[in-house]
C-alpha cells in the first residue's frame, strides 16, 4: 500500500485533520524530496498556486484571490489541498466555527475556502521544514 511508504518517510504529515495519504504524497512529491529547497511559506504557495494576489482595481477594498502564477501551480496538489479544507468544513469543529465567524463578518465562501488553503500551506510549510538543531546540553 502507498500509505506505508508515507508512514516511514514523513509520518508527521498524516498527524494535521484532513490530510490524507494521497495528500501527503502528493506534498512529497512536489517538494522532490528535498523540502529544504522551499525557502519559505509563500514560495510554497506561489509552487501550489494558492498564492494571495490583489483583485482588480484598488476600488475593490483590498480583496484579494488565488494568484496562479504564470505557471499555474501545481494543480493536483492545489485540489488536494482544497479537499483538506473540504473536510475540515465539514467535519472540523474549529473549521466550522472560523466559517461562521467569516461569513457573519460577510466574506464569501470563496474567500474563506482561500484563506483556509492558505492555512494548510501554512501547516504543511512548517512540517516540512527540517528540525532546528539545537545545542547538546554537554556543550
Amino acid at each position: 500500500m502507498i500509505g506505508d511508504p508515507v508512514q516511514r518517510v514523513a509520518p508527521h504529515l498524516l498527524e494535521p485533520f484532513g490530510i490524507g495519504v494521497g495528500t501527503a504524497v502528493k506534498i512529497l512529491v512536489v517538494t522532490g524530496g528535498s523540502p529544504e529547497r522551499i525557502r519559505s511559506e509563500a514560495a510554497l504557495a506561489e509552487l501550489v498556486g494558492i498564492a494571495p494576489v490583489p483583485a482588480g482595481s484598488s476600488m475593490t477594498g483590498g480583496r484579494r484571490r488565488v494568484g496562479h502564477g504564470g505557471h499555474g501551480g501545481h494543480r493536483r496538489l492545489n485540489a488536494a489541498i482544497c479537499r483538506t479544507v473540504i473536510v475540515r468544513m465539514r467535519f472540523h469543529q474549529p473549521t466550522i466555527d472560523y466559517v461562521a465567524r467569516r461569513t457573519a463578518e460577510g466574506r464569501t465562501k470563496r474567500e474563506t475556502i482561500r484563506c483556509l488553503k492558505r492555512y494548510v500551506i501554512h501547516e504543511v510549510h512548517h512540517l516540512l521544514r527540517p528540525a532546528r538543531r539545537r545545542p547538546s546540553a554537554a556543550s
